[in-house]
């Protein structure tokens, strides 16, 4: 049980700041690396080759066979055009030290494997870390140092991005970067101080392997902890395709970029999904293996009419489908903190625990105001902590793919009775549903009030008709950068000219809503289509950090970018 201070108070300390139901993130660095063991290969050699030549670092997340060839200098493995930090440079090991805290070293080996994967009925053939889904939960305290090695035995290059971690750059997992892709066979260890207690998760920045079964949350504790539960209750949410009638994330990924034209959908332009909108099933089959997987006519009020590009088949809570729902067990009367983590491909989630009522105290990891809701909305990485006082019962935990006319369930269990069915729609879904924009950072963390050093400027661009997302209309290359400079305060404005939402993450940073005083800090922010999300936050973590959309085909399509610490 943990003990109670007073209910806003956490021993973070405070950094940035984030935004409404559209939020980011920010934050500071992390330990000294260990160099990885990297199996040779002739991509390798090649990548090094056009490193030193000056060819600048090569793709990182959209190299169409994951097969790498990312190098450069460093123990990340990789570098920068001249007059940019290197993630491996003296100015992030500077800022590393400083993080230090004095805690144990916590080692922890995964393997990442082909396997097969029981969904609660459906068994698929799909990439873990060992044979479970998600992952197993890794646990540490703020300022701890986490020494992880991971061990490759997929038959493809991989990584490991920490979601939502002020880290040191050159653990930070962004291939042709920050490191060097982790070739099939070799192993990578990620060694960083974790700064800041909350809810996180990890996940690979390799292509579209996040949307396979390559996730699992990251739990840091709060030595401090100010808040007082009897439980802890860890919620992965998750839309699945991958070895679902042979389709694959990478399949996926080719039927979509093909664009609506393809389907005969008919029209519209760049700037939105043109033809999406005839039905809400999935297409005729596409030229790839398994059905068509593009959604059409997914439509929800909450994310501004579009809610999604892929009709999945299941939709997951801790792995389990709806048919065969997980159950957590605690006893009534129990209060019960819930760690909530969206870690879907191209799905929000609305989330509500039948019966209950819910209290917000963390959004991305970094503590709030308290406010009460009925049922909350997630973007693809987003995570909010809550606590409920447990009732006698059970009651279903339900969590809608938004606007897909489908949902995953979890069963609360506190007394006798039957089992929610996997139709079971508590009253709560209906109910008050809290955004982020209407959340307050605990004073403790708030940003504080300064001018802005400088602005940047992103339009996000793109559409359904050529599947052609990107930033400012220019797909994602590494080499090109947005500077800034260490010390500045930086103003982000994120003006969506498409008609798609788009949750937006910014690595080694969080941000705070600029015209809201005090708004919650975070990582991930939804930017609502036809819209602008304007967002502050402090340079103060240097290195060569990705700008992207996290919905998985968006990115891969084109939707990066890079903010570079001028040296």
């Amino acid at each position: 049980m943990r003990k109670e201070a007073s209910p806003h108070v956490p021993s973070q300390p405070a950094l940035s700041q984030p935004v409404p139901a559209q939020s980011v993130l920010a934050q500071p660095l992390l330990a000294r690396p260990v160099p990885s063991r990297v199996v040779p290969s002739r991509r390798t050699v090649l990548g090094a080759a056009a490193a030193v030549a000056g060819a600048g670092i090569l793709t990182a997340c959209s190299d169409a066979d994951q097969g790498g060839g990312h190098s450069g200098h460093g123990p990340g493995g990789a570098s920068g055009p001249e007059g940019y930090v290197d993630p491996a440079g003296k100015e992030v090991a500077a800022a590393e030290k400083k993080r230090g805290r004095g805690g144990r070293t916590r080692e922890v080996r995964l393997t990442a494997v082909e396997t097969r994967l029981d969904l609660g009925g459906p068994t698929v053939r799909s990439w873990a870390y060992g044979d479970r889904l998600p992952g197993k939960e890794v646990r540490v305290t703020a300022g701890d140092t986490l020494a992880l090695t991971l061990a490759n035995h997929l038959p493809q290059a991989t990584s490991l991005h920490w979601h939502g971690i002020a880290l040191r750059n050159d653990m930070d997992g962004v291939p042709g970067l920050t490191q060097q892709d982790i070739k099939p066979g070799a192993d990578f260890t990620y060694r960083f101080t974790v700064p800041h207690p909350g809810t996180y998760w990890f996940h690979p920045h390799s292509g579209t392997q996040q949307d396979r079964g390559l996730y699992a949350p990251l739990i840091v504790e709060d030595p401090k902890e100010p808040l007082k539960y009897d439980k802890e209750w860890v919620i992965v949410l998750d839309d699945w395709v991958d070895g679902v009638d042979g389709s694959t994330p990478d399949g996926v990924l080719a039927e979509l970029s093909k664009g609506m034209a393809d389907h005969d959908m008919g029209g519209g332009d760049s700037g939105g999904h043109g033809g999406h909108g005839g039905h809400d099933m999935p297409g005729t089959p596409s030229g790839s293996a398994g059905p068509s997987r593009m959604m059409m006519g997914a439509k929800s009020d909450l994310l501004g009419g579009d809610a999604g590009d892929v009709a999945y088949p299941h939709y997951l809570i801790n792995g389990r489908t709806a048919a065969a729902p997980s159950q957590f067990r605690a006893r009534p009367g129990d209060r019960i903190r819930l760690r909530i983590i969206n870690a879907g491909g191209d799905t929000a989630f609305r989330v509500a625990l039948g019966g209950h009522e819910m209290t917000v105290t963390h959004t991305d990891g970094f503590p709030v105001r308290h406010a009460k809701t009925q049922a909350l909305l997630l973007g693809m990485g987003e995570r909010y902590d809550v606590l409920v006082t447990a009732k006698d019962g059970v009651f279903p935990l339900t969590a809608v793919a938004e606007g897909k006319k489908a949902a995953a369930l979890a069963v609360l269990r506190t007394g006798g009775g039957a089992a929610p069915t996997a139709s079971t729609r508590p009253d709560e879904l209906k109910g008050r549903l809290l955004t982020a924009a209407e959340l307050r950072a605990h004073e403790s963390v708030a940003l504080p009030s300064r001018k802005p050093d400088r602005t940047i400027r992103l339009q996000l661009t793109g559409g359904m008709a050529a599947y052609d997302w990107a930033f400012d209309k220019k797909p994602y290359s590494p080499g090109r950068r947005h500077p800034v400079r260490a010390g500045e305060r930086v103003r982000l404005t994120f003006a969506n000219s498409t008609s798609m939402w788009h949750p937006v993450h910014l690595h080694g940073h969080t941000f705070a809503l600029a015209h809201t005083p005090g708004g919650p800090r975070k990582d991930t922010a939804i930017v609502l289509p036809n819209s602008s999300l304007t967002v502050d936050f402090e340079a103060d973590n240097p290195g060569l950090w990705m700008i992207h959309c996290h919905n998985v085909y968006h990115a891969e399509a084109g939707m990066m970018t890079v903010l570079g610490y001028r040296s």
